[in-house]
């Protein structure tokens, strides 16, 4: 497909929940180099201005939690109120739940289950919500990408078992869809990409133990067995958001290494007991 001017997201506006670190700032200076507008939300301010310096002119931080109801809404109206239109969603917030009770089915606290359903699914709902609402309104469409997780359906129960993390990453390929399905006709466009192991501040408990790393080395084999960084999945984004992919709607992209058609090889001496952790 023909690029205008050679941008494949020429003055598009996209919102970015979860968009000042990690996948989500990544993704967001991909946009821009591309000619889009973005806005950035996250939950911390300092992140928020380190953002806006990095990403430039083109672009908005906001402070906000995702899983308020209204920060998405705020969001998107900012982005039309500052950009003049609003065309794309990438919703990137949310995380691990382990430390407040997340992991294995029999271990999961109610406390668990609850905060990491807010976190990651409430979060989803509001911010795609907004996004159609607010795209039907307008009249002409646009993309709505979401984060899941080859988590979702290629479980690796040795080393990452949190079971209510899985569990809402599975659903974000439901709702996505589900909905991809009910809006075709408005051309709203529903997509997903789905992350194995990534090198982020949600992966530190894995990237500090060489057990899972020589682990991931052979479940992720490409480009010499790595641990992903933000930037692998940059272009399967600015894909999704882009007109290239007008006609695509309601799939999951794995972008992962490989991880989901590989066994992968455990050391003899792994300690299965207690080195679980979540990507």
């Amino acid at each position: 497909m023909e690029c205008v001017n050679g941008q494949r997201l020429k003055d598009k506006v996209i919102v970015i929940l979860g968009g000042t670190s990690g996948l989500g700032l990544s993704a967001a200076a991909a946009c821009v180099a591309q000619g889009a507008f973005v806005v950035v939300v996250g939950r911390n301010p300092d992140k928020c201005s380190l953002a806006r310096e990095e990403l430039g002119d083109r672009s908005l931080a906001l402070t906000g939690d995702a899983a308020d109801p209204q920060t998405s809404v705020k969001a998107i109206r900012r982005a039309v109120e500052s950009f003049g239109d609003f065309h794309g969603l990438y919703h990137v917030a949310g995380g691990s739940g382990r430390s407040h009770g997340d992991g294995p089915l029999h271990e999961i606290t109610d406390d668990g289950w609850r905060y990491t359903l807010n976190l990651n699914l409430d979060s989803l709902l509001y911010s795609n919500r907004a996004a159609t609402q607010k795209l039907l309104e307008l009249g002409h469409g646009g993309s709505i990408l979401n984060m899941s997780s080859v988590l979702a359906y290629s479980p690796s129960p040795r080393y990452f078992a949190t079971h209510a993390y899985a569990a809402t990453k599975a659903a974000a390929i439901g709702l996505t869809k589900a909905s991809a399905a009910y809006y075709a006709r408005q051309n709203i466009r529903f997509n997903a990409v789905a992350p194995a192991l990534v090198d982020t501040p949600l992966a530190s408990r894995a990237m500090a133990n060489t057990e899972i790393l020589d682990y991931v080395a052979t479940k992720q084999p490409l480009d010499g067995g790595r641990v992903g960084v933000p930037q692998d999945l940059d272009d399967a984004v600015v894909f999704l958001l882009s007109d290239e992919s007008r006609f695509v709607t309601g799939q999951v992209l794995a972008v992962d290494g490989g991880w989901s058609v590989t066994e992968g090889q455990y050391q003899q001496s792994t300690n299965t007991s207690s080195e679980e952790t979540s990507s």
